[in-house]
């Protein structure tokens, strides 16, 4: 007996060294990150793993007067501190801004993949409770500081996305949309709300964020990320899910507006074209250089490509069966972001002031990799638009320095909005922080493009 214990052990401690070699050696990126950008982002083979490349910038938060590095010609400046894992922002019709303070609900750890999995959250600075509040900032004397702070909403399960039609004010909870009656200038909320329609968020509800976004025409569109990385625990666990809905605030009417967009983290309205955009987060665990997030136009009725393919027909032979009918239907994105990046806000520059060459296209904030090496994103970045309503080029960055030269994060960027007088606000969950980032030579802001609704 004392013999196959022996073996037992022996044998065990091979397995572990075997797993720890593996992981000491991570998949390295043959690609700068310039080449997985753009209309035409280089593609490698996939490199399939078993066990994901693991790059974790520990949070380390910002000492005392610390702060980003912005563009050459912008400053940047906090605008608010002190925040509980801020979000995604709104900005209301007055020049005050909402901000969720949010974070994932809690999820079953059944097994060994949900333990790795939350303890990843963890070191990547995710792993606190939801405050589940949204809180109102308010700068009342115009010098790029938010004096006031105010808890606008509270007792909300993992808010995320906010849009303003008329006089309500839409949430979407990680399980619902929300209305709740709102009054220019005031500082709080107390009506509990309406329920306007339900929202997936079936275990382990993997991705829990729902962006939302308004049409000129007075519909809502709720972006809705995958229940997992490509359909693996069944395409039952993603009914309603890797879809923006459309949805009709009067009734809650809904129907699936366009499918296949892995994780649709936010939501915009193309001020040049009128049409849906949006930056999605793509699949995971095929090395480090695949597979590109991207920024689209969302058109009605179209498909993306997930689980099956990516990149407007790129096969991902992990999901079984193929269908590879489906490669002549998928629309291919506009503009890659990286791999890995994470984008998660998206805001379009009319309305700002920030001056050439930031004036006509669109900010993206990119949260940051966990599996890949070397690290990618942690930056806010711009992408220039042709006359035409078309990206082009490559990414220019806005604000950067959220990393360390040891790989540490001060904070990461979540969100973009262009306040009112102009200047781009940042949200950063890590840091704890909204940033204000302007320009000092006092550009005339851009004129707010009008989309006229439709018919």
């Amino acid at each position: 007996m004392k013999k196959y214990l022996l073996i037992a052990v022996a044998a065990t401690i091979i397995a572990l060294g075997g797993l720890y070699f593996y992981l000491s050696r991570p998949d390295i990126a043959r690609l700068n990150e310039a080449e997985l950008e753009g209309r035409e982002p280089k593609f490698t083979e996939g490199r399939r793993q078993v066990i994901p490349t693991v790059g974790i910038a520990t949070p380390v938060g910002w000492s005392a007067n610390a702060a980003p590095a912005a563009a050459k010609g912008l400053k940047v400046q906090r605008f608010a501190a002190g925040l509980d894992h801020p979000r995604s922002m709104l900005l209301l019709p007055n020049g005050d801004i909402l901000v969720a303070e949010t974070n994932s609900p809690p999820r079953p750890v059944e097994g060994l993949v949900d333990w790795i999995k939350a303890k990843l959250m963890g070191a990547a600075g995710a792993g606190s409770p939801s405050a589940n509040r949204i809180t109102l900032l308010r700068d009342a004397n115009g010098d790029g500081v938010a004096e006031e702070k105010h808890v606008f909403l509270k007792g909300l399960n993992s808010p995320y996305g906010m849009a303003l039609l008329g006089d309500t004010l839409y949430v979407a909870n990680t399980d619902s949309l929300m209305a709740f009656p709102y009054k220019v200038g005031e500082t709080q909320i107390a009506d509990a709300g309406r329920k306007v329609a339900s929202l997936p968020a079936n275990a382990p509800n993997y991705h829990w964020t729902k962006s939302l976004a308004v049409s000129p025409d007075g519909k809502l569109y709720v972006g809705i990320g995958s229940n997992s990385n490509i359909a693996e625990d069944g395409l039952d666990s993603e009914d309603n899910r890797a879809i923006v809905l459309e949805i009709t605030p009067k009734d809650g009417t809904s129907n699936i507006y366009a499918s296949g967009l892995r994780n649709p983290t936010d939501l915009a309205w193309n001020p040049w074209t009128g049409g849906l955009w949006a930056v999605v987060n793509e699949r995971d665990m095929l090395g480090s250089d695949l597979v590109p997030d991207y920024l689209t136009d969302v058109e009605f009725a179209a498909f993306y490509g997930w689980p099956w393919n990516y990149w407007g027909g790129y096969v991902d032979k992990r999901v079984q069966p193929e269908r590879n009918d489906l490669r002549e239907y998928t629309r291919r994105p506009a503009f890659g972001l990286g791999a890995h990046t994470a984008p998660l806000g998206l805001a379009f520059t009319p309305g700002s002031a920030l001056g050439a060459p930031f004036d006509h296209g669109a900010f993206i904030a990119l949260h940051g990799s966990w599996n890949r090496k070397p690290l990618a994103g942690y930056k806010v970045a711009y992408v220039a638009f042709d006359a035409k309503g078309r990206p082009q080029g490559k990414l220019v960055d806005v604000l950067t320095g959220f990393l360390t030269d040891k790989d540490e994060a001060h904070g990461r960027p979540v969100d973009v909005v262009v306040a009112a007088d102009g200047a781009l606000l940042v949200s950063d969950d890590v840091g704890g922080m909204v940033w204000r980032v302007s320009n000092p030579a006092g550009v005339k802001v851009a004129p707010v493009a009008q989309v006229a609704p439709s018919e």
